[in-house]
């Protein structure tokens, strides 16, 4: 006669001080060896008192189950060791051996912070929709991209908009930038944003006219075109000068500024609330 027992799925606690995901997947996986891996998975998250450990021990212990945790504070580690060890339910801790050999090799000890796995998923996806949203939004594309952005910059050609506003998106910031051309009307959505979202990028006619040269040349073209030449540049640097003013824009001189540069000054503008 097959014993009955033997026919039970197991069960398994998992506890977490975080989501318990990365618990329960383990355990999964290692149930998937075992003729297809039926398992009852009775997941607890977000543990973070004794009463809670009392509770699930008491019942895992009813159950027949064992528990797997990945419970990092060590206070309550501990405790749910003693309290395992007291009502003879056996336990796994899925996290303990890697942080102790991981201490060694980095020669500090862990931070010991609840759910910072899933806080790196979410920055990672976080910045990868940001940088979507550049690329989206990059030169004036969609002007509809203004009313969703966390800051727009505007400029003339050649002010390092598109690098600001990848840099930035790196930042996790949605960034769209908008080139301002005096023969083109700015779109209308630049002026039904808040001014703090939007930063102004304004240059030396002299800078901007070496940087253009240096465009032409790089595409092949005479140095000695419109897109270069002193007049142009200016008229174009005394619209955009135009726009800002009558947006009440933060502006910032990227004359001799390196992008990162540029993107700190933008940083400390939002840390300080001027851009919100």
């Amino acid at each position: 006669m097959t014993d009955e027992k033997a026919l039970q799925s197991p069960i398994v606690y998992v506890i977490s001080d975080s989501i318990g995901e990365t618990a329960e997947f383990v355990v999964r996986a290692a149930a998937s060896q075992f003729n297809g891996g039926d398992v009852q998975v009775r997941r607890v998250p977000y543990v973070d008192s004794q009463e809670a450990i009392d509770e699930i021990v008491q019942a895992a212990q009813e159950d027949g189950a064992m528990i797997a945790f990945t419970i990092v504070i060590p206070e309550l580690q501990q405790y749910l060791i003693e309290q395992a060890d007291e009502r003879n339910v056996r336990y796994v801790d899925i996290m303990g051996p890697m942080l102790t050999a991981l201490e060694s090799a980095y020669n500090r000890p862990p931070r010991r912070e609840p759910g910072l796995v899933r806080k790196l998923d979410e920055d990672y996806f976080r910045r990868v929709e940001a940088i979507e949203f550049a690329v989206k939004y990059d030169d004036g594309r969609d002007p509809r991209g203004l009313l969703h952005a966390d800051v727009v910059l505007i400029g003339v050609s050649r002010t390092s908009k598109t690098p600001l506003s990848m840099y930035l998106a790196h930042k996790r910031l949605k960034v769209a930038n908008v080139p301002l051309v005096p023969e083109v009307e700015p779109p209308e959505e630049l002026f039904r944003i808040s001014h703090k979202k939007i930063i102004g990028l304004t240059i030396e006619a002299s800078h901007l006219n070496r940087i253009r040269r240096e465009r032409l040349k790089a595409l092949g073209l005479t140095s000695d075109a419109n897109y270069a030449s002193v007049e142009r540049i200016q008229h174009e640097l005394e619209y955009s000068d135009r726009v800002m003013k009558r947006l009440g824009c933060t502006v910032i001189n990227v004359s001799t500024k390196a992008v990162e540069e540029t993107a700190n000054m933008i940083l400390d503008l939002i840390r300080q609330g001027r851009t919100r």
